[in-house]
């Protein structure tokens, strides 16, 4: 459990279902534009229990081997988003993709930015990652705005770098090494996270 001023990140179980598909059903146009189609006769995790409860199975078996790890957000004891920290790679690399949404009800408060903030103190201090990237649609301007408000460095603009909901899209790529982190490291944790 990784804790900032007012949100608390944890792993999600199949007993939180109820409050996810909820929180997924109500922002279902709000979050399906910036996400991977689901793939032909994949299970649909939002309405399917069992279907979520082996996605959270799945999160937990890629904490175990290190490659992975899935946070849900919660405010105020409610689920409120995701922060995720995928594709962790070790050896010379030593880095991570970092993927979130939030509800949009919550959007604009700031809960997103001192989640990543959080995120970003797991990953290079408990981690002991040298790199976590963010890839952002340029046209997402509510995730842009995430990294700008830690003023996370951007490394320029990768050519239809994923397939997001059945388009190849160009994504801005944001960066943060663990040199940055040492340099910023007090200042981002006494804005965000203390």
């Amino acid at each position: 459990m990784l804790r900032g001023k007012r949100v608390v990140l944890r792993p999600l179980t199949p007993l939180d279902f109820t409050q996810w598909r909820e929180v997924r059903t109500r922002n279902h146009d709000w979050v399906t534009k910036w996400e991977p189609s689901r793939p032909a006769g994949s299970p649909d995790v939002v309405n399917d229990r069992h279907a979520f409860a082996s996605r959270c199975n799945a999160r937990e078996r890629e904490r175990h081997l290190g490659s992975g790890y899935g946070f849900g957000v919660f405010v105020d004891g409610a689920f409120g988003g995701e922060m995720n920290l995928s594709s962790v790679q070790r050896g010379p690399f030593q880095n991570c993709y970092v993927g979130y949404w939030i509800d949009e009800a919550l959007a604009g408060q700031s809960y997103t930015p001192e989640s990543l903030a959080v995120v970003l103190k797991f990953g290079f201090e408990d981690l002991g990652l040298h790199r976590m990237q963010i890839s952002i649609i340029p046209r997402n301007s509510a995730s842009r705005r995430v990294v700008e408000k830690l003023d996370i460095r951007c490394e320029g603009v990768a050519v239809r770098y994923l397939e997001i909901n059945g388009a190849w899209e160009d994504h801005m790529r944001f960066a943060m090494t663990a040199e940055e982190w040492d340099e910023r490291r007090d200042e981002i944790v006494r804005a965000w996270i203390l």
